[in-house]
């Protein structure tokens, strides 16, 4: 309500009086208070400004002046309306400012903003290097348009249409990537208490998903084989059909991490989709490709000339696809350990071995049995990679049609004799 000193100032508000107020000579401003509606007034300032403001009863402290609105976008009536109701919310001790103070805090919080304490909390839960170049590439880059957007304004149709944007610089499927890394970005956010809802959800995609069943049969694995150059991106889809290891581990590999005499890999937990160390035994083909590898000095990783591992891969592919032709149809580098994994249990490598080359934490090593199971099976690691390499060897001499039946009867033959 308005204190003693203002009482001068009480007038029955009216659209006609509202015209005629002015403020005296030398006052910056003056607040003139309705008779109608006890502690609701009009403020003038000498810029010119007019704003509705309230003064609800005093409630245990010094009582306080709030803003309800401009008087120029707000009429007379409305403004008495909204008065009503937030000094009868005041007097039930709520605080009529409250939903505004809280408009402005979520507006200060926008996209952009949130980006690096975003990544740093990814960071901080052992996601991958790449992972995080990736995740910071698209929302740096690719949703640059909506860094300034306050999170909670953004709308499906903003995302949509930036999506589309997208599709047609960048190519489907890395729209389609963009677009899932924003709504992953939006569930965190969710999670944090900063959002209310993903506005990512239910938008459209660029791409059908479908899940990849491709394995290169004999002759496309060889000629994909013999497009390989004497090259980092050669040596890099060579180790990728003999180990059978993802893309991002061979291209990150570290000399630290290969034990060429003890023809051993060694992977570290923190580059592990998994998060537990993986070894690799090494073929002798393998060895023989990282033999002729350069060692770059000063340099630890095995791959690439940049910061991170090797990069480039696009460029790479195309044109080893150039290359290859017609000979392998439609196929990409992970194809290549799914490829693997097919091959060894075709040559009768026993699928449990297979998951461990993989390091698969599925199958036997699930659940409560990989709680328990903690067998490393190196030496029959070694074996199927052994024998896998043998077999993709076999096959530049063009031996495809009898090549899984020798190394399949070479492998039962050592079997036989350790069983022996």
């Amino acid at each position: 309500m308005p204190r003693r000193a203002d009482t001068e100032n009480v007038v029955k508000l009216t659209k006609g009086l509202l015209a005629t107020l002015i403020i005296d000579a030398g006052k910056t401003e003056r607040i003139v208070w309705d008779s109608e509606v006890r502690g609701f007034g009009i403020r003038l300032r000498s810029t010119g400004n007019r704003t509705w403001v309230i003064r609800p009863p005093r409630l245990g402290g010094a009582s306080k002046l709030h803003s309800i609105g401009s008087a120029t976008a707000i009429d007379l009536i409305n403004a008495r309306r909204i008065a009503q109701e937030k000094l009868a919310e005041a007097a039930l001790g709520g605080d009529p400012t409250k939903a505004r103070r809280e408009a402005r805090a979520q507006a200060a919080i926008t996209l952009g903003g949130l980006i690096n304490t975003y990544v740093e909390d990814k960071e901080k839960k052992g996601r991958r290097s790449s992972t995080i170049g990736n995740m910071k590439n698209h929302l740096c880059n690719h949703w640059k348009p909506l860094h300034d957007r306050p999170l909670g304004a953004i709308t499906r149709s903003e995302i949509a249409t930036r999506h589309r944007q997208l599709t047609a610089e960048c190519g489907p499927h890395a729209a389609d990537r963009a677009r899932s890394i924003l709504s992953t970005f939006f569930v965190w956010a969710i999670r944090e208490g900063l959002v209310d809802f993903n506005p990512v959800a239910n938008t459209n995609t660029a791409t059908v998903p479908t899940r990849r069943e491709t394995v290169l049969k004999d002759d496309e694995l060889a000629a994909v084989w013999r497009a390989c150059r004497d090259d980092d991106f050669g040596r890099i889809v060579r180790l990728l059909i003999l180990t059978g290891q993802r893309r991002t581990e061979v291209a990150c590999m570290t000399w630290d991490e290969v034990d060429l005499q003890g023809a051993l890999w060694t992977i570290p937990a923190g580059r592990m989709k998994n998060k537990r160390p993986h070894e690799v035994p090494l073929s002798q083909e393998a060895i023989a490709i990282l033999a002729s590898a350069p060692v770059r000095q000063g340099r630890a990783l095995v791959f690439g000339d940049g910061e991170g591992g090797f990069s480039g891969f696009g460029r790479a592919k195309k044109s080893m696809d150039e290359r290859v032709g017609d000979a392998a149809g439609d196929w990409n580098l992970h194809d290549l350990r799914r490829t693997a994994s097919t091959g060894m249990n075709t040559i009768g490598v026993l699928p449990h071995i297979v998951e461990a080359v993989l390091s698969h934490v599925s199958g036997h090593r699930a659940g409560v049995a990989g709680i328990y199971n903690r067998a490393s099976y190196r030496a029959e690691k070694r074996d199927a990679l052994d024998r896998w390499g043998a077999f993709v060897l076999s096959l530049q001499n063009g031996a495809t049609g009898r090549a899984f039946e020798q190394v399949a009867s070479d492998g039962a033959a050592d079997d036989s004799r350790a069983a022996a």
